[in-house]
């Protein structure tokens, strides 16, 4: 059966109640063909989150109506690897029994993680740009420089497709010190590799419909820019960090966002996100779907990605094509799936962006 996340919003909730209302699951749980595997609790935040292998969305709903009233406010499918690699554990913890009610366990265990994302450029345009020898050993030892410290500061991979890392801690110095470690680690190897770095936090089940999706799209879509920094911490993090007493990066090489800016970049991305296949979709709609004028929108992204609209949406395109490509589609298709209505002006923009045409692209991952 599928395993699905949900998230309770419930204002002054405290461990003891997330615990009896996971009790109450527990005792109805096979009427509705569902298994009730933990939960976490967020007092701090006001939030709950249960993680159930059940039939169906409707199952999880109708079970938790009839135990104790508390309707989930989202729900979303998750992978088991996924989620234990995230949150580290798909079970209650051990121990945790209340001394006065030893059929309850109550524990307070928050699902709020600190999400790392780091990025390379892509592996066959380092290819074509360092020689395949070169950038094999530069790859090879940037993956080890990063598990290294990945292991070193409690982190855990987390595997959800493509070349980027993507690292979950619960310890908001353990992920900047691994992550300065790593830069330090790297030294001159971040600039050939154009290795990116970003600090985000949150918690996993919003209106997004993957584990963590706001997080990571946010911080994934930072490092996707060509802006000169390396880092980026948000402005969760730099809260947090001060909250630890902790030392952050040097100011003159890492990048802070505001909530402004994040708030701007989160809708920005969704929109790409989107319409980028739209080959239709232009500067006006764009415009449109953030609810901002042309100038504003102008104004807006060239202050906070140094970038104009027109240059995001193609190379926004221009970066999914490149899997489009590694997929086996041929030049005309992935022009098409990307956004590009001519594949001759596509073709154009790809070698004026990676410096090479397609079909040398296509040719270096054939022959990796």
């Amino acid at each position: 059966m599928p395993i699905y996340m949900d998230r309770h919003i419930v204002p002054g909730i405290e461990a003891k109640h997330a615990a009896e209302a996971h009790r109450e699951d527990l005792k109805i749980q096979d009427e509705y063909g569902c298994r009730c595997m933990t939960y976490w609790v967020d007092e701090e935040r006001g939030y709950a989150f249960c993680l159930i292998d059940a039939p169906n969305i409707k199952a999880v709903h109708e079970m938790h109506n009839r135990a104790h009233g508390l309707i989930p406010h989202e729900i979303i499918q998750v992978n088991s690897h996924v989620i234990e690699a995230f949150m580290g554990r798909m079970e209650d913890p051990i121990g945790w029994n209340d001394p006065d009610d030893p059929t309850l366990k109550v524990f307070n265990d928050p699902a709020f993680r600190v999400i790392l994302v780091a990025q390379i450029t892509d592996q066959y345009l380092l290819q074509h740009r360092l020689g395949k020898e070169k950038a094999g050993d530069l790859i090879s030892l940037h993956n080890d420089i990063i598990r290294n410290q990945i292991k070193q500061f409690e982190g855990s991979e987390v595997e959800l497709g493509g070349s980027d890392f993507i690292v979950s801690f619960v310890s908001v110095s353990q992920a900047i010190q691994c992550a300065q470690a790593i830069l330090t680690s790297l030294h001159i190897a971040t600039e050939m590799l154009g290795f990116k770095i970003a600090i985000h936090a949150g918690i996993p089940v919003t209106k997004n419909n993957e584990i963590f999706g706001d997080v990571i799209q946010l911080a994934r879509g930072l490092c996707s820019f060509d802006i000169e920094n390396r880092t980026f911490i948000t402005s969760v993090i730099r809260e947090l960090s001060r909250s630890e007493h902790h030392t952050i990066f040097d100011t003159s090489k890492t990048r802070f966002t505001s909530s402004t800016e994040e708030s701007f970049l989160e809708l920005l991305f969704q929109v790409l996100n989107d319409f980028y296949s739209e080959a239709n979709f232009g500067v006006p709609d764009f415009g449109s779907k953030m609810s901002m004028s042309k100038s504003k929108l102008y104004r807006t992204c060239t202050t906070v990605l140094d970038k104009s609209p027109n240059s995001i949406l193609r190379d926004f395109r221009l970066n999914k094509s490149l899997d489009f490509l590694k997929s086996g589609l041929n030049i005309s298709q992935s022009s098409f799936q990307s956004g590009f209505s001519s594949p001759s002006y596509f073709s154009k923009c790809f070698q004026e962006r990676f410096e090479l045409l397609p079909l040398q692209y296509q040719k270096q991952v054939t022959d990796s």
